[in-house]
């Protein structure tokens, strides 16, 4: 018996042995100087180890100011290429693909000193108060992923996935709610595009692989945008190159998001007939049968696994087991796995 989670997928020239991707998440274990360090060395291989097809790294910061906490990992400066490399190179050697995701963390960065977000409005009372980016900030973040693009090139790095979802700046100014804006970045939906729009270009300025971007599909919020909306600006992101839509969801103002198995399928779903393009799934998906069967109702095309991954580095084995398929154990583990 086959089954559609243990097929290959194949994106441009880069093919996955299966459908499991490991989700991108914050491990926080870096220095203040955004470098890889020992626990990143542990944690990515120990999953393509685990037989998931593809190990995306977590929300890299293109600047300093734009880092979510002062442990995130960087990729300001060409510091930074070895030791991801080094990651692109351990986990490669386990048989997996590699991704990173490129970040600014906006309005929600709460690093030491000023930030910046499209509009001057802090995501809550406990949060700082952001500087309403210029057109030189503009400018010069978009420079920022570009750069990044070169460097995740040049340490190796199979797909690049742009972080345009949980409230971080990207989703900040498509976001009616937190952006505000009264120039060409602001006020209409093909606006508050327009900076995405841009740092699309100058990543692919960089970068001619498979290229993703992660969106949060549904603000949870009156006023906000919904998978509808989500459907529409993917439709421009297709037209743009993009290959691949990764559907999360809420995080850009403070709502409350109703929670279940498989909660935000339906926006994946909704996204993937809407801009008729490929998407990921994302968000307590726990069991081999609940992801075949999304893949096998044409619901997603890749299954984006967070803490489940985390919970068991080798989860990808037990799915198998239950929809009773053999895979290849690591050599190493032969013994033990069958």
């Amino acid at each position: 018996m086959s089954a559609k989670l243990f097929e290959s997928y194949t994106i441009k020239d880069v093919t996955l042995k299966n459908r499991i991707v490991m989700s991108p998440m914050c491990m926080y274990s870096a220095e203040n100087d955004g470098k890889v360090t020992d626990w990143h060395l542990v944690h990515y291989p120990t999953r393509a180890v685990g037989q998931a097809g593809l190990i995306m790294v977590e929300a890299t910061a293109v600047t300093p100011q734009g880092r979510i906490s002062e442990n995130d990992l960087g990729v300001w400066n060409d510091e930074h290429i070895e030791g991801l490399a080094k990651v692109v190179s351990m986990v490669k050697a386990h048989g997996a693909k590699t991704a990173i995701q490129l970040a600014h963390a906006g309005r929600k960065s709460m690093v030491t000193g000023d930030i910046i977000a499209p509009s001057a409005i802090a995501f809550d009372e406990k949060m700082k108060t952001p500087l309403e980016m210029t057109a030189d900030d503009i400018a010069q973040t978009i420079q920022a992923f570009k750069d990044g693009a070169c460097r995740v090139k040049e340490a190796g790095f199979d797909i690049v996935e742009i972080h345009g979802a949980h409230g971080y700046l990207i989703n900040e100014f498509l976001s009616p709610l937190t952006n505000k804006r009264e120039d060409e970045y602001g006020g209409s939906k093909e606006n508050r595009y327009r900076f995405l729009k841009e740092v699309i270009e100058a990543v692919q300025s960089e970068w001619n692989g498979p290229l993703f971007v992660r969106v949060s599909a549904n603000d949870y919020a009156d006023g906000g945008l919904d998978a509808e909306d989500y459907s529409e600006i993917a439709s421009w992101m297709k037209e743009q190159g993009v290959d691949l839509i990764d559907v999360s969801s809420g995080a850009v103002v403070p709502a409350r998001i109703p929670i279940f198995p498989g909660y935000q399928v339906k926006f994946a779903e909704t996204i993937r007939q809407g801009a008729d393009m490929p998407v990921g799934a994302v968000g307590l998906i726990t069991s081999g049968l609940q992801a075949e069967e999304i893949l096998q109702n044409n619901r997603a095309d890749l299954i984006f696994l967070g803490r489940e991954l985390l919970r068991d580095p080798y989860w990808p084995r037990q799915a198998a087991r239950d929809l009773r398929v053999e895979i290849e154990a690591p050599e190493q583990y032969k013994r033990g796995w069958n």
